[in-house]
């Protein structure tokens, strides 16, 4: 049995179907243009990666997660290192985004490879000895003695040359044990007991209660040291680090570092 429309029933049909023939380019056009707004908005997921100095390990990690929730879709990866390790991979074209050392020295060093650097932070050095400081170390001059078996971060490190700087100044001879690779290990011969004392940022001696005591060394007689932040010429995520860079000095983040026991840049 066939049946039979209305004309005008048929008129609507055709209408309806050219409309809708007409309006899946454009909303196909639609679809491309809000992709590529989203794309130029910032939208694409963000990798950074961060190279810091040793002495910046554990509070790094705070900030990284700190800036992760702040900044969905961007994820921070932390490598730390001595200060003159991070500066020989820069300058060996190492994949990163930004760099912070913990003196002017070596980054002044890359001015090439960075952007303008911005100081976040400072520090001051104390003398870390075994828990309970049993031989009862009380300033630099006690390091001297050539029964103390004192570990030093080697000349090329900048709590190296820090810890060089206060101890002529003092006038005081040290004979280390050893030279380390970075200001960590330092610390962690005092923490193993393989050194009676060692010289290490106040910040340091921080991360390990229980392990370490912590001599001060009179403002006078210490070192500052000084913090750098910059971005790195070689970045794929310019302005994503740039971003990051510029956080560092933001009240959250400066109190990140002020809780860790950094001093004001």
């Amino acid at each position: 049995m066939s049946v039979t429309f209305p004309a005008r029933t048929v008129r609507r049909a055709a209408a309806a179907a050219v409309t809708a023939a007409l309006l899946v380019p454009l909303a196909a056009c639609g679809n491309d243009d809000d992709s590529e707004s989203k794309k130029d908005g910032g939208g694409k997921d963000v990798s950074l990666t961060v190279l810091a100095a040793s002495s910046l390990t554990d509070v790094f990690a705070t900030a990284e997660k700190a800036y992760e929730k702040e900044h969905p879709g961007t994820r921070i990866t932390v490598s730390a290192a001595g200060s003159q390790e991070l500066a020989a991979q820069v300058k060996q074209g190492a994949p990163a985004d930004v760099l912070v050392t913990a003196d002017t020295k070596t980054m002044d060093g890359l001015k090439g490879e960075t952007g303008k650097p911005t100081v976040i932070a400072k520090n001051r050095l104390v003398i870390a000895t075994r828990e309970g400081n049993p031989n009862k170390v009380k300033g630099l001059e006690d390091l001297g003695d050539s029964k103390l078996k004192v570990v030093l971060a080697d000349d090329a490190v900048p709590v190296g040359r820090y810890s060089k700087q206060v101890l002529d100044k003092a006038g005081v001879d040290v004979k280390p044990v050893s030279k380390e690779a970075n200001v960590r290990s330092v610390l962690s011969k005092v923490e193993l007991g393989e050194a009676d004392a060692g010289i290490v940022y106040r910040t340091d001696a921080a991360t390990a209660p229980g392990k370490v005591d912590a001599v001060d060394i009179p403002d006078g007689r210490n070192a500052v040291a000084s913090y750098p932040a910059a971005t790195l010429k070689g970045s794929g995520n310019g302005e994503a680090a740039a971003a990051f860079v510029k956080w560092l000095s933001t009240p959250e983040a400066q109190k990140i570092l002020r809780d860790a026991g950094f001093q004001k840049p």
